[in-house]
Order: structure tokens, then sequence, then C-alpha cells
């Protein structure tokens, strides 16, 4: 059995088995950098090796809350959102992930960063695959959770997953149809991809809703979405220069796409290491936290 981090059990301990914190610890401080053509909402704290923590969608940076404050024991841990989403800027372009690459260096750069670790989820894989392809020096480690990458191993059959039809919904029509509908929209996700829909629970769902019903944030999420055909074309631009070099962490959840992480990242990367978050779906600091947490942390050390 594994033994839970002494910061991560005081965080559980402290949070109701219902709802989720959204505080980052006092230590942490808030910066806005402008970079790249945009303005990235960006949190840091901690001392040490550098590790970027990278949101996706239906989230933001707020979801990597009781692993920042764990890993910022002995790391500067630095949580941005993404452009378009949160209390990022929403500009009207830039959303395919060889930009949104450009925006993490920039916040990089902003702190003084050469290298660092990056942990990310969902379409924040894309954007950090983006990164350590463009940056491989700056990369020690890379660790990718429960989403495909476009372009990369069975991308095409990936894409004909029903569940996934979202990837091709979006426009002017179908932001007329969800706006001031964003939680019915977005509860589709937090249900359907949920091992145990329940702990996606009820006020991170409020939490959430409200920032993606902030103007502009749902334009921009559909937009990550519309540029995937543009991310294939240059990933695979990307992987024809050859493999990453990093040590690859590949997780899934049990209930989602589990050992598949692995399967896709072997396109991808010369040396891949497979984890499965036990018990979880999609939602994995939701689900499993406290698994997620150790399986990271391990990957790191």
């Amino acid at each position: 059995m594994r033994l839970i981090s002494v910061a991560l059990l005081a965080w559980l301990m402290a949070v109701p088995a219902d709802a989720q914190n959204f505080d980052y610890p006092a230590e942490f401080k808030t910066q806005d950098i402008a970079t790249n053509g945009a303005t990235i909402h960006v949190r840091v704290g901690g001392a040490g090796p550098a590790v970027m923590l990278v949101h996706g969608y239906g989230e933001t940076g707020d979801m990597w809350v009781p692993m920042a404050e764990d890993l910022a024991r002995d790391h500067l841990v630095i949580v941005p959102d993404l452009r378009g989403l949160g209390l990022s800027s929403k500009p009207a372009g830039g959303f395919d992930k060889k930009t949104q690459a450009g925006d993490l260096a920039g916040v990089l750069d902003a702190f003084k960063v050469d290298q660092t670790a990056i942990v990310a989820h969902d379409i924040g894989n894309m954007v950090a695959y983006a990164f350590a392809a463009q940056y491989p020096d700056r990369v020690t480690k890379l660790a990718v959770i429960d989403a495909p990458i476009p372009g990369i191993g069975p991308w095409e059959e990936v894409l004909k997953n029903p569940l996934l039809w979202h990837f091709r919904f979006g426009g002017p029509d179908m932001e007329r149809l969800v706006a001031g509908r964003e939680r019915i929209y977005l509860d589709r996700f937090w249900n359907e991809f949920s091992a145990t829909p329940a702990r996606f629970s009820e006020p991170a769902r409020e939490h959430y809703a409200a920032l993606y019903a902030m103007p502009g944030a749902m334009h921009s999420g559909f937009a990550q979405f519309a540029a995937f055909d543009q991310d294939a074309i240059d990933n695979q631009a990307f992987l024809a220069k050859g493999k990453l070099k990093m040590p690859v962490l590949a997780v899934g959840g049990e209930k989602s796409f589990g050992p598949m992480m692995a399967t896709v990242m072997r396109f991808a990367a010369e040396d891949v290491q497979e984890a499965v978050v036990p018990g979880s779906g999609h939602w994995i600091m939701e689900e499993n936290p406290e698994a997620t947490d150790q399986i990271v942390r391990s990957f790191l050390q």
C-alpha cells in the first residue's frame, strides 16, 4: 500500500468529501504574464526543481491544488491557465497547440526557469507535447494524463469514438446554443467521462461552470478543439524529426484511457513508463487525487 504524503493527507482531511478546495496555499503567488499575444494567469509557489502543471478542457489550473501543495514541499510549482480559459486572456486566435507551447515558454522565461518537468492532463497533454517537441532541452520529464494527442498513434481511430462528438462541435451557432447553458454542456463531460460522476462534486461543477461562462471562454474552448486538425499536421511534422528522448510517464484512468495512454505515447517517445489511476475515469484529480499525486511524485523523484 502506498503511503500518502503528509501534505496531501492534510489537504484531504481539511476538505469535505463533497467539496473541493480551489484556494492555493498562501505561499503561492499569482501573476498575469503577457507573452506571445496572450496574457497567461499563473500561480507559482515552492522552491526546488521546477515542475509545471497544465490543465485541460472543462477545468482550469485550479484542478491541481492538492498536487501543487504537495509538490511545493520540494519543487518550484508553476500552474498556468491555458490561453482563453480560466483567468487567462481570451485572444482571437492562437489555439493551435504549437502556439500555446510558446505561451508556456514565455511563462518559464518570465520566471527565469530554463528547465522544467511538465505534468499535463487532457488538452494540456497536447500543449505539453508540442512544447517538449519544440523545446526538448527545456523538459526534464513529461507526464501526460488521460487524453490522446492529435496525429499521434491511433488518432484516426480515436476520432471515430462517438463519445468524442464534441471534437467537431463548435462555431457561432453552437456558441449560441450553449450561451447561458454552460453548466448543462459541461455536465455532459463531467458525467460521461467519470467512473463515478458524484466524485466531480457540485461545488467543483459550480466553480468551473462560472469560469466557462465568462465572456469569450466558451468560444475559446471550442477553438481549442477546432485547432485539432492543424495540431495533427504540426505533430506529424514534429514526429518526423524524431521521438521525444526525455522520460515520459503515460497515465490513464482505469475506467478511461487506462494503458492505452502508454500505447499512444510509445509512438511519440523513446522512454515511456506506464501507470493507471485505479477506480478513476477521466477526471483523475476529482476521482482519485491521492493515487494521482503519488504516481506523479514517484515519477518526478
